[in-house]
């Protein structure tokens, strides 16, 4: 298990990485990703379920529009999955990726 943790966590700080160089991130989107990985309890390419309610008031986003804007940016740049559930009580299914980019030239 413990070998799993620091795995998890290597692929956490690779994704932080590129999160830091990547220009077309906010810090709405900052904050937005450190809430799934947070629910997510790490990237290990498991989907998990997170209700809306609770990744706004963990990222402090006030906004629906601001948190739908963020989510919508984070998929189209390979960030996450996202399935949406219209289910009251189940959150919507999310999947973290990680990034596809491979390097700042690349943008």
């Amino acid at each position: 298990m413990k070998g799993l943790r620091d795995a998890s966590a290597a692929i956490d700080m690779a994704v932080l990485e590129a999160i830091k160089s990547d220009d077309r991130l906010s810090c709405y989107h900052i904050s937005l990703y450190t809430a799934l990985l947070y629910y997510g309890k790490g990237i290990r390419q498991l989907p998990f379920h997170a209700s809306r309610r609770k990744l706004m008031r963990f990222s402090k986003i006030k906004s629906g529009a601001t948190y739908h804007r963020c989510l919508r940016e984070l998929v189209s740049y390979g960030y996450l999955e996202y399935h949406p559930s219209f289910h009251p009580q189940q959150g919507s299914r999310i999947v973290l990726t990680g990034t596809t980019v491979e390097s700042d030239a690349d943008r």
